[in-house]
């Protein structure tokens, strides 16, 4: 049988800090106020000339160096992204360029905070029925073009960044199911309520914002988590004792405690970087995930499980081992 086994991780955040104090001096909110509720000290922010492109190239050059894979070796690129350098070609059309890589598919997926997930999801489907052997699989965002800097229930929750992974084709388990979901209907409680073909001009001037409801999208996305927690454990038939790392979309502390409560899993089991990083939708769970490879956590034959919520309402899962 053939799994899809990851090789390499890479990350790359923007050189621009914009901390909690920076936040106090822009809107009405403090430092105490939003570590209680979300968790975050800082976020990193793409600058004036910085895209989410760059951002991308970074991290996938980092993975495929970590993967020991040059252009020559990749069969397939997916970037999930909410906020791609262009209406077209997709970004990935973009890195491939940049890559130098030639010929093989290359599209983007937006799905996104749970971009990279349904992204791995495509990927590992596309290597097991030998679509793919070789394949970078990235997550890359700068969330901060969209973000409403005078409104203070959402400007202090994102940041922006990538992350990426070399997904290979292997006899050893690697990835050993995703979980793809969504519900249109709750649409209006986390978007941006401007488009290309609804608002052309106001997307122009700059005025397509997120919008977020977060109390209801709270409430929603802990049940959630909850069920899809579940279903995964369920599908591969063990018991949750057995995970070893927990690497969940960065979005706010405390639904990251509620899904590490219903796993029964010690906060020091579960990769934890909102702190650091903010909520960079599509790019928080492979950054998450590069952090905890590089600094010694996650090893090699460690059963990691990741899981998202995001706009959409989209959500999903993916259980594997390292």
């Amino acid at each position: 049988m053939t799994y899809a086994r990851i090789t390499g991780t890479g990350g790359c955040l923007p050189e621009k800090i914009l901390t909690n104090h920076d936040l106090e001096k822009m809107v009405e909110t403090t430092d105490e106020w939003i570590q209680e509720r979300t968790g975050i000290k800082k976020r990193h922010v793409a600058g004036p000339e910085e895209t989410t492109c760059d951002l991308a190239e970074r991290a996938a050059r980092r993975a495929m160096e970590m993967a020991g894979r040059g252009s020559a070796d990749i069969d397939l690129i997916i970037v999930a992204t909410t906020t791609p350098d262009r209406v077209f070609p997709s970004t990935a059309c973009l890195l491939q360029k940049r890559l130098e890589i030639h010929g093989c598919a290359a599209f983007d997926v937006q799905a996104v905070c749970t971009g990279f997930v349904y992204a791995l999801g495509v990927a590992d489907r596309f290597i097991r029925t030998g679509g793919a052997k070789c394949a970078l699989v990235v997550g890359a965002e700068t969330l901060s073009r969209i973000v409403d800097w005078t409104d203070r229930t959402t400007c202090v929750l994102f940041g922006d960044g990538a992350g990426a992974v070399v997904l290979e084709a292997s006899e050893e388990q690697g990835i050993l199911s995703t979980h793809l979901h969504a519900d249109g209907r709750f649409d209006n409680l986390l978007h941006v309520p401007k488009g290309v073909s609804t608002a052309y001009s106001e997307v122009l001037a700059g005025e397509a914002y997120i919008e977020m409801k977060g109390n209801e999208v709270f409430k929603v996305a802990v049940n959630t988590l909850g069920r899809i927690v579940d279903e995964t454990l369920e599908y591969n038939d063990i018991d949750q004792a057995e995970i070893d790392w927990l690497i969940p979309h960065q979005a706010n502390i405390r639904i990251i405690q509620a899904t590490a409560r219903k796993l029964k899993m010690p906060m020091d089991r579960v990769v934890v970087t909102v702190g650091e990083h903010g909520n960079t939708s599509a790019a928080s769970i492979p950054l998450a995930l590069d952090v905890a490879v590089r600094d010694g956590r996650v090893r090699p034959g460690d059963l990691l499980m990741m899981e998202a919520f995001g706009g959409g309402f989209t959500w999903g899962s993916a259980l594997l081992r390292f």
